[in-house]
């Protein structure tokens, strides 16, 4: 989808960078909590890190250079604090995983013109937060008359898809990367023009 006008031009997002105290316990938070998995990273890089992928957009995991500095891992799950959003299948199903992990969360409800949207957010092991909502039930209506905006805005709208169709073809992903990893086949994590990273597009 093309930048809106007067923008960068910009096309999609491509990952999300993370400062972590222990590379290995925030892999294993985002690949087993989460469900992301693991991709090459280019091996020119000379600091510790690793990079994951899933539902379409790339996670960068940095390790810390000076973890014992880094700013006090937050205990208070705080809604309004900075987050990444993931929507799922069910959210009772998030709740009982969650419980049965040992995740601490937070959960809140959300009502806007008779639709309820559930909320549950937590923390990763460096405090950062994450939710994992059902908001897609809420219409996405732009505040502007612009006509560009309004047909940006049907475009959303129109490639949104079920739930069930994104777990599925995120399994039929992961399924593929994995097969080329362990085949030695070089895995294009960057390539933001395949639309296969894209479920809804």
């Amino acid at each position: 989808m093309a930048g809106m006008r007067g923008s960068l031009g910009l096309t999609s997002m491509n990952h999300i960078s993370l400062l972590c105290r222990s590379i290995e316990k925030s892999r294993e938070f985002y690949q087993d909590v989460l469900g992301f998995f693991p991709i090459k990273r280019p091996g020119s890089f000379d600091f510790n890190g690793a990079w994951l992928f899933g539902y379409g957009i790339g996670l960068h995991l940095l390790q810390s250079e000076d973890s014992e500095n880094m700013v006090t891992r937050k205990r208070e799950i705080n809604p309004k604090d900075n987050h990444i959003s993931f929507l799922c299948e069910s959210m009772v199903g998030v709740e009982q995983m969650l419980k049965e992990m040992k995740v601490e969360y937070v959960s809140k409800v959300v009502e806007e013109d008779g639709i309820l949207v559930d909320q549950l957010f937590f923390h990763d092991p460096d405090g950062f937060m994450i939710e994992i909502c059902n908001c897609d039930q809420l219409p996405i209506i732009p505040l502007t008359s612009d006509a560009h905006h309004q047909t940006t805005t049907i475009n959303i709208v129109g490639a949104n898809c079920s739930s069930s169709i994104l777990n599925e073809r995120q399994q039929q992903q992961q399924q593929q990367h994995q097969h080329q990893l362990s085949n030695g086949i070089q895995v294009a994590s960057e390539d933001h023009h395949d639309k296969s990273y894209f479920p809804c597009a």
